[in-house]
This record gives structure tokens, sequence and C-alpha cells, in this order.
């Protein structure tokens, strides 16, 4: 049987085509080891990380896997004066996801999204598909019929 993600069955329902990969089994844990393990560009596969803003707003960020995120550059992009990575032990409470599997489609409420205008470089990105050891590949395109997001300049 072939295995599906919450967020694949979303994606499913919505019409949506996609690519998925698996690579459980591995032992590819970081985002750059991930890329390798599926042979693909690391600047094309996208990490989601979550934030958390002085006025208690939770901000999602998309950023290429080799790439860290600028919270300046975050901040400004969310129109917060700064913001801080979330906890990893408040994750899970937050978005349903764990750390290494936390997607942008399916969280248990939609944070504003910011993805790294990087992605405009590329036909498609590649990124968690829920679940540590799947990914999802789509155009933004694909993917602003899911979520909405925004896009800047967030990584160095």
């Amino acid at each position: 049987m072939e295995y599906k993600t919450n967020v694949m069955r979303m994606l499913d329902k919505h019409k949506i085509s996609y690519k998925k990969y698996c690579y459980e089994g591995t032992g590819a844990v970081s985002g750059v080891e991930v890329a390798a393990v599926l042979k693909q560009n690391p600047l094309q596969v996208f990490k989601t990380l979550v934030t958390v803003a002085k006025s208690n707003k939770y901000y999602v960020f998309m950023l290429p896997v080799e790439k860290e995120l600028d919270l300046k550059k975050a901040a400004h992009a969310a129109g917060e004066k700064s913001v801080e990575m979330l906890k990893s032990k408040e994750l899970l409470p937050l978005t349903g996801y764990i750390h290494g599997g936390c997607s942008p489609i399916g969280m248990k409420k939609f944070f504003t999204t910011v993805i790294d205008s990087s992605a405009k470089n590329f036909d498609t990105i590649i990124f968690s598909a829920g679940k540590i050891g799947y990914q999802v590949e789509m155009s933004l395109d694909d993917l602003s019929h899911v979520i909405k997001f925004n896009m800047a300049e967030i990584s160095v």
C-alpha cells in the first residue's frame, strides 16, 4: 500500500498535482542531507520554520535548506519589530507537526506564511509533506491554491 501523509490527502482533495518523495530509512536528518539523498538542488528544497513575534503572533517562513533565516529580514517581512524561533517543544501543540516534519500545509490553524523570494528561481519547490521521511514538490502557483503566502528575501 502506498503511504500518504495528511498533506498529500489535502492536495488530492484540492485536485492539486504534486510529486512525492520518500527518504524514510536513509538516515538523512538535516535538510541538506535530505536534498542530497533525493539528488535535488538544496536551493530548491525548502524548510519550514515557525517563529513567534513580541506581539505573540506566530509566523511561518519557508527558505532553502542550505540557508539560514535572517530574523531581521523575517520580522520586516512580517511587519513586526522582531521575531524569534519557536521552541521545539511548542511546535507540536501549536502546529500539529514535529520538528523535522513541519509543513506549511495542514497546520492546526493558518499562520501568516512568507516564502523566500529565491523560490521564484524554480518552476517547483520541494518541502515537507508533514511527516519526517516524506517531501512533496509543487509549483508556487499550485501552493497558492492551498495556502496564502507572501514572498520576501528572508534568508542569509
